[in-house]
């Protein structure tokens, strides 16, 4: 199956990805390996029932928010490169080339750009901002019926209330930034791709 990856993803493919990405030459033909054998449908791309196969997505109170993360709006089908570049922003920050190019755009792992893929997982409908409702969705996906819903009203209510510095009773992502800094967003949002 190691060949199969190689065989079916051209050198200028796997260049490409690299610069657009970070990821080594290794760990994207190893990736694709992975991309080919989730492939259930071998046509080259991926469902949201391939994901929902991932053990660790399935056990994962917010694995359906992940799993919606990787398609683009309307889409119900991703590509390796796609799977690629949503799979770029849990890349350790510190593999980041110290050269950066400045002509290239902020790299998807960084701080930034994590905290961006985190704060869409909270933003139900896409409006650029995190309300109350959406809050108490993610919290009780997150929980379960481990907390009535009065607590839970009243954990999205505080939150709002101490990142909310404009007072229109939701969450921007200037203040989900803000509120997080703190966070060491690295460690909470890396995975060690292996070299």
């Amino acid at each position: 199956m190691g060949s199969r990856a190689s065989t079916l993803l051209r050198e200028e493919e796997i260049e490409e990805i690299k610069k657009e990405t970070g990821f080594s030459h290794s760990q994207i033909t190893r990736l694709y390996s992975r991309f080919t054998s989730l492939d259930k449908g071998e046509n080259g791309t991926l469902s949201r029932e391939d994901f929902q196969r991932i053990p660790e997505l399935a056990i994962n109170p917010l694995g359906d928010r992940i799993i919606n993360a990787f398609f683009p709006e309307a889409e119900d089908q991703v590509n390796f490169r796609g799977f690629m570049r949503t799979l770029a922003h849990f890349r350790p920050i510190e593999d980041n080339d110290k050269s950066k190019n400045v002509a290239v755009s902020e790299p998807l792992n960084s701080r930034t750009n994590k905290l961006l893929f985190a704060f869409r997982l909270y933003d139900l409908d896409r409006d650029d901002k995190i309300s109350r409702d959406e809050l108490l969705q993610v919290l009780r996906m997150m929980v379960g019926v481990n907390i009535s819903d009065e607590q839970l009203g009243s954990i999205a209510d505080r939150t709002i209330q101490e990142a909310d510095t404009n007072g229109d009773n939701s969450i921007s992502f200037s203040e989900f930034i803000k509120v997080l800094e703190k966070v060491d967003v690295e460690q909470k949002m890396s995975i060690r791709f292996l070299h």
